[in-house]
């Protein structure tokens, strides 16, 4: 099915939080489309033309934001 993204594993999910360096990069790359998207912003140059574009400051916002949140109150609810 189109438009699927499978799940992160819930062990990469534990191995982040617990501060190891390969699993945290892995749960960014997962999100890294996503984050992508929240960035993007529309730009017009002197004729007035626009465009979409990533605004990088508010990418790395973005992708510290989620670092700092599994860093430091992400909690996996058991199910």
């Amino acid at each position: 099915m189109a438009g699927r993204v499978k799940p992160i594993p819930v062990p990469v999910i534990l191995a982040a939080i617990g501060g190891d360096e390969r699993a945290l990069a892995a749960v960014v790359a997962h999100y890294q489309d996503y984050i992508r998207a929240l960035a993007t912003r529309p730009l017009k140059d002197a004729y007035g033309n626009e465009y979409l574009c990533v605004d990088e400051d508010m990418r790395l916002r973005l992708e510290v934001k989620l670092i700092h949140s599994i860093m430091t109150g992400f909690k996996v609810l058991a199910a």
